[in-house]
């Protein structure tokens, strides 16, 4: 019987090219030697890289269809596990030695012969390799569960962090950290896209390892990136971290609302600089106000405002811009409030902000409380999955509800601890407003005039070339206060103590869809 020729096949785990770079040349290199040495014709060489613990790998599926259409050939390996981790491939093997496919097996680690002894040895061989990828993975996935537990990052950190290989965990990045927060500020804003932004994002040093700009997908992935806002992942599913973040909830939701407004884009035409546009109703029909150029009999351009008269007949005519910037600055001229009047207001709203830094520390208290509640839950609900008490659905579901719950908590807790002038801000606000009324009495900018009614005003209408705009409660308070002291001039003082309203007196009201303050008693 003529001696057998032999296949010789190679075999490393993973398919990344940066991890065990050796083992397959190192194979090659110790059973070619081998096979010198033992006087081994190999026939041809099969080496891939890709884990054997499940079945389909390519060059083995190829070897074992040339070897079952042969009558008689070796196969030449490192070791058994080389050739199978699991019990189909093992199956395969040992069939074919069985059947005469297979004549030899040579192994420089391992003694075989096709013997009954010999295949109850490789059966084993071939058992021990499969216990061994098991329980592999099933201590990996116990670490992997213990350090979602701990909340550390399991991989490599998302830009922006740091691995620390004390801790195993990763932290922000002192000068990365900030460009991401930049970035995050910059797209808010909705001036950017994915191109601009990688533009952006380039200039400060992020960019591929060719150091060109990232591409629009990389860009989309920072953009969503949860992690920022201390959250650990795993297979597309989110875990409390332990480490900082980086981002605040509410500046990571408002990109979040870009992203999704920008996902149905409109086209959108070139436009005119009407500034009033989008502002008034007509106040006959009900129809949006719409502007055009004109020209006079001098030649002169100038613009007028007028019902686009979509809701059927209306009998409105134009009105010239002039005109309406003239009505609409005696209505700011209305609601201004003097210098005097402004300052002292803003003493006595300094003077609430103190008071209420005293009254917060109870509010902290009760965060704190809620936050420890709600981490208490997610470590049971964490235990009832694992001890398979509950179905994968409902956990994810109920897990997803906490750590929305835990994240608004976090945020709500920081805003408590740094600002605790929930409601004295807003005050503050609606009178700089009042103040900025004066100054755009003799302003020419429009576009700020238009920002400034559509943010204070409300119901906004134009008939019979008639402006007529309404203000929210404080804002009104504010007018029949200035026209009572010209009908009836009174001291400073006497002015001083028609404001001096407690913090009690102040209370917070929704109108219109804008954000107001109005004193107790009045109507909204």
């Amino acid at each position: 019987m003529s001696k057998p020729k032999y296949f010789l096949y190679a075999r490393k785990s993973t398919e990344d090219d940066d991890k065990q770079v050796m083992s397959i040349e190192a194979q090659l290199f110790e059973l070619r030697e081998f096979a010198r040495k033992e006087n081994i014709e190999i026939l041809k060489e099969f080496q891939e890289s890709k884990s054997a613990k499940k079945p389909g790998r390519e060059k083995f599926g190829e070897m074992m269809l040339q070897i079952e259409n042969m009558d008689g050939v070796g196969i030449l390996a490192w070791h058994p596990d080389r050739l199978a981790r699991n019990s189909i491939d093992g199956g395969r093997i040992i069939y074919a030695v069985d059947t005469t496919k297979i004549v030899s097996l040579r192994f420089p680690t391992f003694w075989f012969e096709p013997t009954p002894q010999g295949l109850f040895m490789l059966q084993v061989a071939f058992g021990q390799s499969k216990y061994y990828s098991d329980n592999l993975k099933q201590n990996v996935e116990r670490g992997i569960r213990q350090k979602l537990r701990r909340g550390e990052w399991l991989t490599r950190a998302p830009f922006g962090y740091v691995n620390n290989p004390k801790t195993r965990n990763i932290e922000p990045d002192v000068v990365k950290s900030k460009i991401i927060v930049r970035a995050y500020e910059e797209y808010s804003t909705g001036k950017y896209g994915f191109e601009s932004l990688a533009q952006f994002l380039a200039l400060h040093g992020v960019t591929t390892k060719s150091g060109t700009p990232l591409g629009k997908a990389s860009v989309a992935c920072i953009l969503k990136n949860k992690a920022y806002l201390g959250l650990t992942k795993h297979f597309n599913e989110y875990f409390p971290g332990s480490f900082a973040p980086i981002l605040s909830l509410d500046l990571f939701e408002a990109v979040q609302k870009v992203l999704t407004d920008r996902s149905h884009p409109r086209k959108s035409k070139r436009g005119h600089n009407f500034p009033f546009t989008g502002l008034f109703r007509c106040g006959e029909c009900g129809s949006m106000i719409t502007a055009q150029w004109s020209t006079n009999r001098f030649g002169m351009k100038y613009r007028y405002y007028r019902c686009t008269k979509k809701k059927g007949k209306c009998e409105q005519g134009y009105l010239r811009e002039d005109a309406l910037v003239s009505q609409l600055k005696d209505r700011l001229e209305q609601i201004s409030l003097p210098d005097d009047w402004t300052d002292y207001m803003l003493e006595k709203v300094e003077m609430w902000r103190q008071e209420s830094v005293q009254l917060s520390g109870s509010a902290v208290g009760k965060l704190k409380e809620s936050e420890r509640e709600t981490q208490e839950k997610l470590d049971k609900l964490v235990s009832l999955y694992l001890d398979g008490d509950i179905p994968k659905e409902n956990y994810l579901l109920k897990k997803s509800d906490l750590l929305k719950q835990k994240v608004s908590l976090a945020s709500k807790l920081e805003s408590a601890r740094q600002e605790r002038k929930n409601w004295v801000e807003p005050l503050r606000e609606w009178i700089l407003d009042m103040k900025k009324a004066t100054q755009l009495v003799s302003s020419d900018d429009f576009s700020e005039i238009k920002d400034f009614l559509y943010r204070v005003g409300t119901n906004p209408k134009l008939r019979d070339k008639s402006v007529s705009v309404s203000f929210c409660p404080p804002t009104e308070f504010a007018r029949k206060q200035k026209t009572d002291s010209i009908l009836s001039p009174f001291s400073a003082p006497t002015a001083r103590g028609d404001f001096a309203m407690t913090s009690s007196e102040v209370r917070i009201c929704e109108q219109g869809g804008t954000r107001t303050l109005k004193p107790c008693g009045t109507s909204s």
